[in-house]
């Protein structure tokens, strides 16, 4: 199996798949939709999607639905909903946002 080309990402040349998804985790608004797609009990339209997330644009909410889509962390089918690898992607998350609570505690 050949090797695929590294994906440019903002802050790294290599592509490596960590930078790839930090450079993806990073852009404002991705985590709040994965956060907002993973509390809903069931697919979200655009509309419900943008209201649960407060102050989103439609140009920045079209923009990141089109990444995640893409990155496969999205589906768009009746709505839209985490797909597996980003119900994997959340869960795997968990334990950080657990830390991150106990360090603003911690921090005051």
């Amino acid at each position: 199996m050949a090797a695929e080309t590294p994906r440019p990402v903002r802050g790294s040349t290599t592509g490596r798949p960590i930078m790839a998804l930090f450079d993806l985790l990073g852009r404002r608004w991705v985590l709040r939709v994965l956060w907002e797609l993973d509390r809903a009990p069931d697919p979200l339209t655009f509309r419900e999607l943008r209201t649960a997330c407060g102050d989103i644009s439609s140009s920045v909410l079209t923009r990141r639905l089109s990444e995640l889509t893409e990155a496969r962390l999205i589906e768009h089918e009746k709505g839209y909903r985490l797909a597996p690898a980003g119900h994997t992607l959340v869960e795997r998350l968990t334990p950080l946002a657990q830390w991150a609570q106990d360090w603003r505690a911690d921090t005051g």
